[in-house]
């Protein structure tokens, strides 16, 4: 990929004066010049446009057959009605990531539908401009290494991506377990860079979705989603020659806890809303995991985001099942890793669950890293993923 091209729509161009408290204070002008920064990273040419024309785009999208590869869009409101949009993206045959600053399916009603989601290959909402970032990161490793989607289930949140390695296996496999508080904005794109790591390590990494809190996840909805995900790679592992013998399950961030159970539910019995695991991890690893939702909820992590996730569950079952220090001891070796300057999941929670973990003699190493903030430890080029790809192998 060498030239993306940055498409915004209607009103877009009032950026950092329209409904700030909403979109943010951050101009067109300076959400161009973050892309460009954003782009450059990856060593790509970044063209923004923006109109208020719904004409004007559609002939922009057509242009960029000539000479762009990529192209993150934020459609404004013709996201809700344009279908000369949607047909326009579907027309090109570019990889189109949908973008929208604000938390659309949070607002009003007409907003949470998109008729131009279908025709793009994947859509970030939710998460400022920062979005924008995260679509630049999604089209970068989608040519790096294209997956394959594939359901596990019925239901649009019931899906992973697969990647191979080169050669014919049988392949070690690493589930990858995405983060963001349990909250439906955060997608399995956050961990698209980690996937295509370790897939050129070696690994096939199955990289899945689960229903999100806000779309019918939850407890224990959540758990379910991710066991049956995990226990789909039985139904796979023919086909794609995965050595179902060599899994390894890593999360981050709520991710951390959901690989931290799926790596112990087995012990869990008749606790296991997964119910009886087909594929047993053999090691987890939890990058700056919420590892004691009880603490996490009574500080309010998150900002109510346990809370949200155990909605009116019993909190006595709930923690027993679903928190990783109150289902201690595991019998998987796991590691945890934590940056010193994680202001999200400060780094009490490794260090609180790793000592209590070793008490029964869990087989548990902490990676503390110093310097590194939430994010950090999923950064594929960063320290703390070193550390972590160093000890894969013994895993």
């Amino acid at each position: 990929m060498r030239r993306i091209l940055i498409l915004n729509g209607p009103n877009l161009n009032l950026l950092g004066s329209r409904k700030p408290e909403t979109y943010g204070s951050t101009t067109l002008g300076e959400l161009d010049r973050l892309c460009a920064d954003w782009g450059a990273v990856h060593g790509l040419e970044v063209e923004t446009f923006q109109s208020n024309h719904e004409g004007v785009l559609i002939d922009r999208l057509h242009e960029a057959r000539e000479d762009i590869d990529g192209i993150a869009f934020n459609p404004g409101a013709l996201t809700h009605y344009s279908y000369a949009v949607h047909d326009a993206i579907e027309a090109i045959e570019l990889p189109v990531v949908e973008v929208h600053i604000s938390n659309i399916k949070e607002r009003e009603s007409w907003r949470a539908h998109s008729v131009v989601t279908p025709a793009c290959v994947h859509t970030i909402y939710g998460r400022g401009v920062d979005g924008y970032r995260w679509a630049i990161e999604h089209l970068v490793q989608r040519e790096a290494r294209p997956p394959r989607a594939l359901a596990y289930a019925t239901g649009d949140s019931h899906a992973g991506d697969l990647r191979l390695p080169d050669g014919e296996g049988p392949h070690p496999v690493a589930v990858l377990i995405h983060g963001g508080f349990w909250r439906h904005h955060w997608t399995r794109d956050t961990l698209d860079g980690l996937a295509v790591d370790l897939a050129a390590r070696g690994f096939a990494t199955w990289n899945i979705e689960y229903r999100r809190v806000g779309m019918g996840g939850g407890y224990p909805a959540t758990l379910q989603d991710v066991a049956a995900a995990i226990d789909h790679l039985d139904e796979l592992a023919a086909e794609y020659h995965l050595d179902l013998q060599r899994v390894v399950v890593i999360g981050h961030s709520a991710g951390g806890q959901l690989a931290l159970w799926a790596a112990n539910r087995h012990r869990l019995k008749e606790d296991d809303p997964g119910a009886g695991p087909r594929v047993l991890p053999g090691a987890a690893v939890s990058l700056a995991g919420v590892t004691d939702l009880e603490v996490a909820e009574a500080t309010n992590l998150g900002d109510g985001a346990v809370a949200g996730f155990l909605g009116k569950a019993p909190r006595d079952e709930a923690y027993r099942v679903a928190s990783p220090i109150h289902s201690l001891p595991v019998d998987r070796p796991h590691v945890i890793v934590h940056g010193t300057h994680d202001d999200r999941v400060p780094i009490s929670f490794a260090h609180t669950y790793v000592e209590a973990a070793r008490r029964p003699g869990t087989k548990v190493e902490l990676i503390e890293i110093n310097g590194a903030d939430h994010f950090d430890p999923i950064a594929p080029t960063g320290p703390a993923w070193a550390a972590v790809v160093e000890r894969l192998t013994a895993l």
